[in-house]
């Protein structure tokens, strides 16, 4: 376990080395969700039942929730840039543990997205989101982003070994971008076509989403007599989302870096 921690800790140093480097993408990640905040907030809200205060603050925790999702697209374009430009092949030239790597990567990605969650955070406390239910429910509600952070990133990054190449892995990693749409981050699921309702609220962005404002006390956070079980039991179904995604990817990832990526089974 100490080797675990000692080299996870060593790969996550130089993620974060890494990060520094790259301003630009840091920039990008932290302004995209307040862009988002400030246009879904203030023109779509206008146009919904929902009053615009209201909207908003129905809006922010579905913008957490989206964040915390997008680990799946950053996990699977770190480790497909790696695997594919070498790196990964050192790696596993080092006398070090074989979960270390994917450890270290996915536990960087979680710092790096704690902090670009701040300025989100004060951006809809700005605009009138409010966290009603006092510090519990607010580091509740931080613990259960970053639990599925952590998890998307998992899944991301065993999907970024198997990439072909680091342009196939940005094109699908780009076309996660409509995972959100399908769920009540945005939009609430009742007036939702009946297919696509249970699409909704099955997708475990819905249940990360509704256990924030339900841990916050926001707007939105009951769902209906008829709804699916993640959806009327948020808190619960989103743990068990993460933990799913953690027992089944964590595994699959650490083996996929063990044996070797695409790139070296295709030369």
């Amino acid at each position: 376990m100490s080797t675990l921690l000692s080299d996870g800790g060593a790969v996550l140093t130089r993620q974060l080395h890494k990060a520094r480097h790259a301003p630009a993408l840091l920039v990008l990640t932290q302004t995209m969700p307040i862009t988002m905040l400030l246009f879904f907030g203030y023109v779509f809200g206008s146009a919904l039942a929902m009053p615009g205060a209201e909207y908003r603050e129905f809006l922010v925790p579905g913008l957490l929730a989206a964040t915390a999702a997008n680990g799946l697209m950053t996990g699977m374009f770190t480790a497909a840039q790696d695997a594919h430009r070498g790196v990964m092949d050192r790696f596993r030239t080092l006398p070090m543990s074989r979960s270390a790597v994917p450890l270290g990567q996915t536990a960087a990605d979680l710092l790096t997205t704690a902090v670009s969650m701040v300025p989100l955070m004060l951006v809809g406390l700005a605009m009138g989101w409010r966290i009603e239910n006092g510090l519990p429910g607010a580091l509740g509600a931080l613990g259960v982003l970053l639990l599925f952070r952590f998890a998307t990133a998992w899944v991301g990054t065993y999907l970024g070994l198997l990439s072909r190449s680091e342009e196939a892995a940005g094109q699908l990693g780009s076309a996660t971008f409509i995972l959100p749409m399908l769920s009540s981050a945005y939009l609430p699921t009742a007036g939702l076509p009946g297919w696509l309702r249970t699409v909704a609220e099955w997708n475990p962005i819905s249940a990360v989403a509704t256990a924030v404002r339900t841990l916050c006390g926001n707007a939105g956070a009951r769902a209906g007599a008829d709804a699916a079980w993640p959806a009327a039991h948020p808190v619960a179904g989103a743990l068990l989302w993460s933990a799913l995604l953690l027992a089944v990817f964590a595994p699959l990832a650490t083996g996929r870096f063990a044996r070797g990526g695409a790139r070296e089974r295709s030369s």
